[in-house]
C-alpha cells in the first residue's frame, strides 16, 4: 500500500474508535445535573429535583405550580441499563412512560432522543457557565417544529 493509502487507512481506523468512544457515556458523568432547580415565568413556578447517581440510576421529580395548584407533575429517571445505554425515562402527569436514550454528552450537554415518541422527540439538558441548567423539550408536534425552554437557577433542596 502506498503512503497516502496508509494515511487513509489510518484517518479511518481513528475516526471509527473516535466514534466508538464518543458513545460510550457513564452515569457519572451526568452528576452536573443533581440536586434542585426552580424557573418562575407566566405565573407558573417549576421545581425539578435530581438524587445524585447511585446504583445505576438519577431519580428526579418535577412540579408545576399555578395559582396555588399543581397542574403538571412529573417523575423521571436516568437509567444505565445492563448494556452500559443510559436511558431518560418519563412519566408526565399520569401518562405512559416514555424512554429517551442518550445520543449525545459534550461538554455539559446531555441530548437524549426517541424519535418514535408524539412530543417531544428530544429531551436536552446543558449546564451554564453561570451555574444554572438549561433543560428543553423538541420535536415534531402535528407536523410541524416545536420547542420549550426551562432556563432553571438552583434551588435548596429543603423547600
Amino acid at each position: 500500500m502506498n503512503k497516502l493509502g496508509n494515511i487513509l487507512l489510518m484517518l479511518m481506523i481513528c475516526s471509527g474508535v473516535a466514534g466508538a468512544q464518543e458513545l460510550k457515556f457513564s452515569l457519572g458523568d451526568l452528576a452536573w445535573m443533581g440536586g434542585c432547580w426552580e424557573a418562575k415565568a407566566k405565573g407558573r413556578e417549576i421545581n425539578e429535583q435530581w438524587m445524585k447517581p447511585a446504583g445505576q440510576t438519577m431519580l428526579g421529580m418535577g412540579r408545576t405550580v399555578a395559582q396555588g395548584r399543581t397542574v403538571e407533575y412529573e417523575f423521571m429517571q436516568i437509567r444505565e441499563d445492563k448494556d452500559g445505554a443510559i436511558y431518560y425515562v418519563a412519566k408526565p402527569s399520569g401518562q405512559s412512560e416514555a424512554l429517551f436514550k442518550l445520543i449525545r454528552l459534550q461538554n455539559r450537554e446531555a441530548v437524549f432522543e426517541n424519535l418514535e415518541h408524539d412530543f417531544p422527540q428530544r429531551v436536552i439538558y446543558r449546564w451554564q457557565s453561570d451555574g444554572s441548567l438549561f433543560a428543553r423539550i423538541e420535536g415534531l408536534s402535528k407536523g410541524q417544529p416545536r420547542g420549550i425552554d426551562y432556563p432553571m437557577t438552583r434551588a435548596r433542596c429543603d423547600n
